[in-house]
């Protein structure tokens, strides 16, 4: 791990901050378990977005909302953007008042918010539950990372932040799976009410992790309220917009406003960061050039393989003639590699090849991945197109855990919490941007040239030269952060 960092936000002459000393690992009888219970708790999160959707249908008809409603389509929006907005404050917040005390809490509010979701009379108080929703999981993953980096070091970190690259990964590619079967049997209620159950499990191990885990000294003082405020409204503004961009149009007054005021409100979030003892974002940690290069890694994994994981199937039923169910199982191609590489990553960090090293093969397989995939057509044969969408999911598996793990040995224990937030609200955020933008353009190009398959299968195309070109600029910006603050030599 490398020495904590000089803060240059903060004033000469000034008395240091209080630094915090590494924390000790985790007892050894309670390893397993606080692996287990952080996993479980990860695993519901991405579960309850990609799975979600499945259900809107017979949400829609039970409650007697419109299929194309904006009502109904805020039951997916409304935890999206409570996600995005709260990540980093609960980072901050875990710093403060403990990691395993914060990820318990927002275990306990997503419980209870997926018991309102499963009770819920009407759409629209299913909405505001599933954005209370999104504010546990939120918590679940800022303060879920920072737990492992607290209970595991060396070989045995490596391991545990490859699983959870795993899990989530699992989690996005089964929530559908999962949740399927379960509406058709039981019904959408029970979606929600599973993942309350699975939660009500995992809180029932915090107090043994709680007394097996030694967590570093908190940082002094209080949470920055005000830049806390700045930054959701910021984020809330961002999310919003791209949420509602597509269908208010890009240029429209609107859209335009919004963006504005977010480009305002993070400025002056900025701004009020630079003049705060305690702030929600210490500058000091994006300011480090081998943390941002491994924060970043997930924004090409937005655009080169999230876009896929969304649009890929409407492309194969639209121009490739596919069945629903073929399609669905033709995206197991793209989703198995995230399931079975980032242990394979980690192993060859453990071997002693470089983790930026890794981390580029899997740049390297996004713009590979992308423009193999440039080979779709109406009559592409499954032995082309399945080397593609292999290669695609390794440019997203090879890096899934690897990344938040260097990046958070990179800061202060004391700081993890932070550190995590800022990755992940990273992560969501590109994801909704990357979405977003892919689907508004795709739709503004496939109106401008017909609107039929022929359109689609140009439009898609046209889309995958931007997506892989997207992912080449972000890799080489990854590279230079790399060299310029060393960390081709940490990694080594």
């Amino acid at each position: 791990m490398t020495p904590p960092l000089a803060d240059p936000t903060r004033p000469a002459g000034a008395p240091p901050e209080r630094s915090a000393p590494a924390p000790a690992p985790a007892v050894p009888g309670t390893r397993k378990l606080t692996l287990v219970a952080v996993l479980l708790a990860v695993f519901v999160v991405p579960t309850s977005i990609s799975g979600t959707a499945v259900a809107l249908p017979d949400i829609g008809v039970s409650t007697g909302a419109d299929p194309g409603s904006a009502a109904l389509q805020w039951v997916v929006n409304a935890f999206n953007l409570s996600f995005a907005c709260f990540t980093l404050v609960w980072g901050s917040l875990a710093d403060l008042v403990g990691r395993i005390r914060a990820f318990a809490l927002g275990a306990a509010v997503f419980a209870l918010a997926s018991v309102a979701c499963a009770v819920a009379p009407n759409v629209y108080v299913l909405d505001g539950a599933r954005a209370l929703a999104g504010l546990g999981g939120a918590a679940i993953f800022a303060c879920g990372s920072a737990i492992l980096s607290s209970a595991f070091d060396g070989p045995a970190r490596a391991k545990a932040f490859a699983l959870f690259g795993t899990v989530a990964g699992v989690g996005v590619a089964l929530g559908p799976t999962v949740s399927g079967p379960a509406v058709d049997t039981l019904g959408w209620r029970w979606i929600f009410g599973l993942q309350a159950v699975v939660l009500a499990a995992v809180l029932a191990c915090v107090p043994v992790i709680a007394r097996g885990v030694r967590e570093p000294v908190h940082r002094s003082g209080r949470l920055d309220v005000r830049g806390a405020a700045v930054f959701v409204l910021a984020m809330a503004a961002l999310t919003y917009a791209i949420v509602q961009g597509s269908a208010w149009g890009w240029a429209s007054p609107a859209t335009l406003g919004l963006l504005l005021a977010a480009l305002v409100l993070f400025a002056a979030f900025r701004a009020l960061a630079g003049r705060t003892e305690a702030p929600l974002l210490d500058l000091s940690v994006v300011r480090d050039r081998r943390f941002l290069a491994y924060t970043l890694v997930p924004v090409a994994a937005s655009f080169g393989f999230v876009t896929q994981l969304t649009y890929l199937p409407s492309y194969l039923s639209t121009v490739a003639g596919y069945s629903a169910s073929a399609a669905g199982t033709t995206m197991l191609l793209l989703t198995l590699p995230v399931l079975a590489l980032p242990m394979a990553g980690a192993k060859l960090v453990e071997r002693g090849t470089s983790a930026l090293a890794v981390v580029l093969a899997s740049l390297l397989c996004l713009v590979v991945g992308d423009l193999s995939l440039l080979l779709l057509g109406p009559d592409t044969s499954l032995a082309v197109l399945a080397p593609a969408m292999l290669v695609t999911g390794a440019g997203m598996g090879l890096s899934a855990g690897l990344v938040d793990g260097r990046a958070l040995a990179m800061v202060e224990p004391a700081k993890a919490g932070m550190a995590a937030g800022f990755l992940n609200t990273l992560r969501l955020g590109s994801e909704a941007i990357a979405v977003a933008v892919f689907g508004s353009v795709l739709a503004s190009l496939v109106a401008s040239d017909g609107a039929d398959a022929a359109s689609y299968d140009s439009a898609f195309h046209a889309l995958l030269w931007a997506m892989a070109g997207v992912c080449l600029l972000l890799g080489l910006l990854i590279v230079g952060l790399a060299r310029g603050g060393g960390a081709a030599r940490e990694a080594r």
